[in-house]
């Protein structure tokens, strides 16, 4: 009496076929790592409102890139004044800060109130935000060589000397001034100077995890901010 057909078992994937998935995985990972995009962890408040301590942002590494194997790849944008950017920290290149571009090579950049006037017209920026602070006259009405803030990088404080022009700081040409949103509570270009367009290190293009996630309406709200600069001057 013939036996009925056994059902065919599919044969499991070897060790050695697993191994080679999670290789190419993996370099993919270090390809996309390396060349595409940098996780960013926000340590502190200086982007508040629109980055928040925690969140966990993807940075473009290719939006500013100059040069290099990848830059026909993933075509050069051109810097924009309300970007959001990452870049080295002129003071310590191996920490990277992020802050927003607030003035472009040549523009000449002043402070009232604590309010940004660019070539002498008030800037436009829905993404500023003031938190309650004493008024400070370094912070508030930069640039200013009346009062030295014991927060100030000695050398940006001499380089300040030739850059002041009247009531005016003007950024040189290849660099950019860079003010947290948080402006009463950010450490940027007021302190330690301009950011030269080659230590720009990416630019981020979405928070993938935060804090407020259970808030999507305030998750959304930031991105919308993150991805637009308000570049009208009144």
């Amino acid at each position: 009496m013939s036996q009925p057909p056994q059902p065919r078992r599919h044969a499991r994937p070897g060790v050695a076929l697993v191994v080679r998935s999670l290789l190419e995985l993996l370099v993919i990972a270090i390809f996309v790592v390396t060349f595409v995009l940098q996780p960013i962890r926000i340590p502190t408040r200086s982007m508040v409102p629109t980055l928040h301590v925690g969140d966990m942002v993807l940075g473009n590494k290719q939006a500013f890139a100059q040069e290099g194997v990848w830059a026909w790849v993933f075509p050069r944008r051109t810097v924009q004044r309300g970007d959001v950017a990452v870049f080295r920290f002129p003071p310590d290149p191996k920490v990277d800060l992020i802050k927003r571009v607030v003035g472009l090579p040549g523009d000449r950049i002043r402070l009232r109130d604590g309010r940004v006037l660019v070539n002498g017209k008030p800037l436009a920026e829905r993404y500023a935000y003031y938190a309650p602070a004493p008024f400070n006259s370094f912070r508030d009405d930069f640039p200013t060589l009346r009062e030295l803030d014991p927060n100030v990088d000695p050398q940006w404080w001499q380089q300040m000397r030739t850059s002041i022009h009247g009531a005016e700081i003007t950024v040189p040409q290849d660099s950019y001034f860079m003010l947290g949103d948080n402006r009463n509570e950010s450490e940027d270009s007021r302190y330690w100077g301009f950011v030269p367009s080659g230590e720009l290190v990416a630019q981020p293009v979405l928070v993938y995890l935060s804090p407020d996630s259970g808030d999507s309406s305030s998750v959304g709200q930031r991105l919308r901010e993150l991805r637009r600069g308000f570049h009208t001057l009144n």
